[in-house]
């Protein structure tokens, strides 16, 4: 009788990290990355078609055209759909088992381009607009937005390598996915994106106010500084359709879902904050603790 040929592709097809695996393309989960991709894309076009109606403006106006307004409107909203799509990748991924490598770097990829490259051009043209022609001034903008661009890729990176399945951890098995260390991307150009958002809205009705912008480029450097710190916030990954809560926790959910709703930028910008200031006071108070313990 004839030896068997061995079969390397059934047992490649029950491995997780053959290459075959890892670079399969499910098609819901990355639909929606593409989509997360889609909207950064569009936000930045949406800032640069906004920079050239304020540069042609320049001439009769120092002020804010209401058309270039729009725009920058318009790429808020474009950062919020990838936020919505980001959110939704993973967790389909997550509920069909459908997690791949290929779909965490697709979803990395993507981040870079809506939540890092999007926020920084969107401020840059905002404040520093290039109508003025101070080259000193467009040239600290220009650093200040790659320093936070910079900051959301090595947060990416970070976030990529402590997560990989091939990792060896103490005590082995999977990382934690309970908190994120470091502030996410996503939820530090939703921050970004709900305070210029404000400010617009301030512009609408008071042209004079539009001094009161000069203080999103040290805000944008402080979420770069917390993207790549080791203070950890709190992961939503964990939450399904089989999660249980108590019922104040569920009725706090339900409060600011609503005020989000109600109040929009308002309730966005109190969301977006006060989830930043958590995870602080939470990593201040933790280092307090760690500070006060006995010697043993």
């Amino acid at each position: 009788m004839a030896d068997e040929l061995p079969q390397p592709a059934d047992s490649d097809a029950d491995n997780p990290y053959s290459v075959e695996q890892a670079s399969r393309i499910y098609f819901l989960p990355n639909l929606m990355t593409a989509g997360n991709l889609f909207c950064g894309f569009a936000a930045c076009m949406r800032c640069i078609e906004a920079s050239f109606i304020t540069r042609e403006a320049a001439e009769a106006t120092s002020m804010i055209p209401p058309e270039a307004i729009s725009h920058y409107q318009s790429a808020v909203w474009y950062i919020f759909g990838a936020m919505a799509f980001d959110a939704l990748d993973g967790r389909l991924a997550r509920m069909g088992g459908r997690e791949s490598l290929f779909g965490a770097e697709f979803d990395s990829l993507a981040d870079v381009v809506s939540f890092g490259l999007a926020p920084a051009l969107m401020v840059f043209f905002l404040i520093i607009r290039p109508a003025g022609g101070d080259q000193t001034l467009l040239s600290v903008g220009g650093l200040i937005g790659f320093i936070y661009l910079l900051c959301a890729a090595i947060r990416l990176a970070r976030f990529n390598v402590i997560t990989h399945p091939l990792i060896q951890r103490p005590g082995g098995g999977k990382a934690a996915n309970k908190d994120f260390v470091g502030l996410p991307v996503p939820a530090a150009a939703g921050t970004i994106g709900a305070l210029v958002l404000f400010l617009l809205n301030l512009m609408v009705h008071d042209k004079s106010l539009q001094w009161i912008a000069l203080g999103l480029p040290p805000l944008l450097l402080l979420v770069a500084m917390l993207m790549v710190s080791m203070v950890r916030y709190p992961s939503g990954k964990q939450i399904d359709l089989r999660t249980k809560t108590k019922l104040t926790t569920w009725v706090i959910y339900v409060a600011v879902g609503a005020a989000v709703v109600r109040f929009k930028e308002y309730g966005m910008i109190f969301v977006c904050l006060g989830y930043i200031f958590y995870g602080l006071f939470r990593h201040w108070r933790r280092h307090g603790l760690i500070k006060r313990a006995p010697l043993v």
